[in-house]
């Protein structure tokens, strides 16, 4: 960002705006002290936008300025919501939201700020008593008949971001029309005067653990193995929240279902927003699973998970076949519990031919042999749960859900929550495993069956990040050029079909038809496919300087002893097709 007079004159008359009456005495310290300083940085970084109100929320680091996560960019982000509220369902005799929020610093202090905004403008608030799962205020939603809701949570973003997320009623996060119609009234909010800050108590209600309580028990009701649990319930465990917001329901989900065994980590069971055990509080990353994988090598565990801060993802680490503990990618989690869940429905013979299950475009193709397999209608839907739980709300009360999941390690196997849900999630890859073990299998063993019985497959995410202005116009001419030259060979084998969700043409290379594709929006996302099945897909990052290559290779094992093989084959031939792309 350049430091010329002009951007420092913008930002400093901005600033200044900041020291008014309407701002309390630690904002107008902290942004004097910006003021103060020689080195413009700080200030400029904190003023020279308006932290943007997106289709998910706000996101971003804490602190003072218009560019920050602060009481006031929460509420100002509160009263245009609380605006649209009341437009919205101006027909209602009580609108009613409920307000949650994570572990991380300010996220307490954030939520209560919202809960006083909305009762101020007359609307009825069920404010968490403390923190909880971020699927647990989507299950709030719809438990207590709300219009909205808010949860404080920036996910496993580093500790120095918090987040502001909005659902709407059906307990999912925004889309259209109301994302749009939020973010209008939200940037129609010209000042802080105008932002209700004088909480009506009477209108503030606190909930706690009676929705702990029917959270849990429905998740319970998900349960498909009790028998196989009863036989396995000493099955070791190790389960680590990783400082956050799973530390209390989770375990406690696990013995609802029947396990006895579950071993914690004591040093990440301390709730912090400070995260002082990993440098990134991530369960896909090894560093972040490295002290429960070091425990369950202390106790021999059968198997390793872990939650992210507000409970929403999951980290799963199986044994291979030399006895280490590996991480398994977001893909394998959700194919596993899928599988599961089908292949169970239709041991107990429960399929009607009225069941479903929704993955991510980007998500392996796997899972769709296994639902044809089992007869079982497959959507595939834009990244983000808001796309997977717009399905299930699509199909309410004449299909059955089954489950659907992201290769971004989040999976939701219920319809009475409308967001990822690692409360269940994790419940359930327990029974999977002793279900698994009821036909002799360990969990190695219960993957390696999928691969023989639906196909080998191997997926790989590559982000290349070029920082800046001149980094998003390259990705730009990147995705023009992907467009205008697509390859016509990715790792040996010819280009068969390409998708573009920037127009929804579908084309087949050979006779150059085109087909659209039936999604709810437009989406600048390119896939290629193979004669092999490979699978490539190309999406720039919404949030992020990155573009994102997604990579899914399709082999057969003769036996399981061919698992290694086919592993060293997939490394070679996505290689291959990395240096195709020029990546």
């Amino acid at each position: 960002m350049e430091n010329n007079e002009e951007l420092l004159k913008s930002v400093t008359a901005k600033a200044e705006k900041w020291l008014g009456d309407g701002y309390d005495a630690e904002t107008r310290a902290e942004v004097q002290r910006m003021l103060d300083n020689p080195d413009k940085t700080e200030l400029i970084e904190s003023f020279y936008r308006d932290l943007e109100f997106g289709t998910g929320g706000l996101r971003g680091i804490m602190g003072a300025g218009s560019n920050r996560m602060n009481i006031y960019t929460v509420g100002a982000a509160t009263q245009g919501l609380a605006n649209y509220l009341k437009e919205a369902f101006a027909d209602l005799p009580e609108i009613k939201v409920a307000v949650g929020h994570d572990v991380r610093n300010n996220s307490r202090k954030f939520a209560e700020i919202v809960a006083a905004i909305f009762s101020s403008n007359g609307i009825k608030v069920y404010l968490f008593d403390s923190f909880r799962p971020t699927p647990e205020l989507s299950f709030a939603i719809r438990h207590l008949g709300c219009q909205s809701g808010v949860n404080i949570t920036a996910s496993h973003n580093p500790k120095e971001y918090n987040g502001y997320k909005a659902y709407w009623e059906d307990g999912a996060q925004i889309i259209n029309p109301h994302d749009v119609n939020i973010i209008d009234h939200v940037n129609k909010i010209n000042g802080v005067e105008e932002i209700k800050f004088e909480a009506n108590a009477e209108l503030i209600e606190i909930i706690g653990r009676e929705i702990d309580e029917a959270f849990l028990k429905e998740i319970k009701s998900l349960s498909l193995s009790p028998e196989a649990i009863e036989r396995h319930r000493d099955l070791k465990i190790v389960y680590t929240p990783i400082h956050g917001t799973g530390v209390h329901l989770i375990p406690e989900s696990l013995r609802n279902y029947g396990f006895e065994n579950i071993i914690n980590v004591p040093e990440q069971d301390i709730t912090s927003g400070d995260f002082p055990t990993v440098e990134s509080p991530n369960p896909e990353n090894a560093p972040a699973m490295a002290m429960a994988i070091e425990k369950a090598k202390e106790v021999n565990a059968d198997l390793v998970m872990a939650s992210d801060p507000d409970a929403d993802r999951i980290g799963v680490v199986l044994r291979d076949n030399k006895g280490e503990y590996v991480l398994i990618n977001g893909n394998q989690i959700v194919m596993i519990l899928l599988n599961y869940i089908m292949t169970r429905n239709a041991e107990l013979g429960r399929l009607t031919g009225k069941e479903y299950i929704v993955k991510t475009i980007v998500t392996t193709e796997t899972i769709k042999s296994i639902a044809d397999a089992n007869n079982i209608t497959m959507y595939d839907c834009y990244t983000g749960f808001k796309w997977i739980a717009s399905v299930i709300a699509a199909n309410e009360g004449t299909c059955r859900y089954l489950g659907g999941g992201e290769e971004s390690y989040g999976f939701l196997a219920e319809d009475f929550c409308r967001d990822k849900d690692a409360v269940s999630a994790i419940s359930l890859m327990a029974e999977a495993l002793a279900w698994a073990k009821e036909k002799g299998m360990d969990f190695l063993q219960m993957l390696q069956d999928i691969y023989l019985k639906y196909g080998y497959s191997h997926e790989e995410g590559i982000s290349v990040v070029r920082p800046g202005k001149s980094g998003a116009e390259e990705i730009q001419t990147m995705m023009r050029n992907f467009r205008s030259n697509p390859p016509k060979n990715l790792g040996g084998s010819e280009v068969v079909t390409i998708k573009d969700y920037d127009n929804l043409n579908k084309t087949d290379v050979k006779s150059g038809t085109v087909e659209k594709m039936d999604m709810p929006v437009f989406s600048n996302v390119l896939q290629y496919f193979t004669a092999d099945g490979t699978k490539v897909s190309i999406r720039p990052s919404g949030t992020e300087p990155k573009i994102k290559f997604y990579i899914e290779v399709h082999d057969k094992m003769a036996s399981a002893d061919d698992y290694d093989a086919a592993n060293a084959r997939a490394a070679e031939k996505i290689a291959a097709i990395k240096a195709d792309l020029g990546i």
